[in-house]
């Protein structure tokens, strides 16, 4: 004796059977007998809703959180390209190591674009005088003397201290007097200079030590 009106007939197209007790998807809405419930066996269009995984990185096997209805393969990219602490990744991120030197340009490239005017690398946008808007041979030139100048004035002051620090203080206020009404090339030349004559000043003024061997005095430098 059947039942119609009792039970429900499973969606699944090739089954249809009438199941007393249905079971309904929590993906997809419809009721299904006990054979075909799962998502894989009616092939549940809207699986994807409930089947949450977190993908993992195939570099460094470091799980990596994504935002619901995210696609992992965009996630697993970001990682690798700015997380990743694998062997391969580091290896790759060191390959672009030449910045570009525009301003506000963060961009590496795998070969340096070095301009043929002012001598600096730039990115393939950049790469043009245009682009980056150069500076030209002189001013180039100048900067990297003054870059110089304040290099070795740095070193001066970390290296030493007594006379070091005194010629140091000479060295400065010698680079501002002469300064005053001179471009800064020419203010530049005449500090450095100053600077190898304070250097060669002090050699010469340094103190001779005797030694009391016998009834002679034998002289040695310092």
């Amino acid at each position: 004796m059947e039942l119609p009106h009792i039970g429900k007939h499973c969606s699944e197209k090739t089954c249809n059977r009438l199941d007393f007790l249905p079971m309904k998807c929590d993906a997809c809405e419809e009721s299904f007998c006990s054979y075909h419930v799962t998502y894989l066996s009616h092939s549940c269009p809207s699986a994807y809703k409930k089947d949450f995984q977190v993908p993992v990185c195939p570099l460094c096997h470091v799980p990596i959180p994504i935002k619901r209805g995210d696609t992992p393969d965009i996630a697993v990219g970001l990682h690798i390209d700015n997380q990743c602490e694998s062997d391969l990744s580091n290896a790759k991120k060191k390959v672009f190591v030449n910045k570009c030197s525009s301003k506000g340009c963060k961009i590496k490239e795998i070969i340096r674009v070095d301009c043929k005017d002012c001598g600096m690398n730039f990115c393939l946008k950049h790469r043009h005088p245009v682009d980056h808007n150069c500076i030209g041979h002189e001013e180039a030139v100048r900067l990297k003397r003054l870059e110089a100048l304040k290099k070795k004035a740095k070193q001066q002051s970390s290296s030493g201290s007594g006379s070091n620090s005194n010629r140091q203080v000479t060295n400065g206020q010698a680079f501002r007097n002469i300064q005053g009404g001179m471009s800064e090339d020419e203010a530049l030349a005449r500090a450095l200079q100053a600077s190898l004559q304070d250097e060669d000043n002090n050699r010469r003024q340094q103190p001779l030590h005797t030694v009391p061997s016998g009834n002679r005095n034998l002289c040695r430098l310092a």
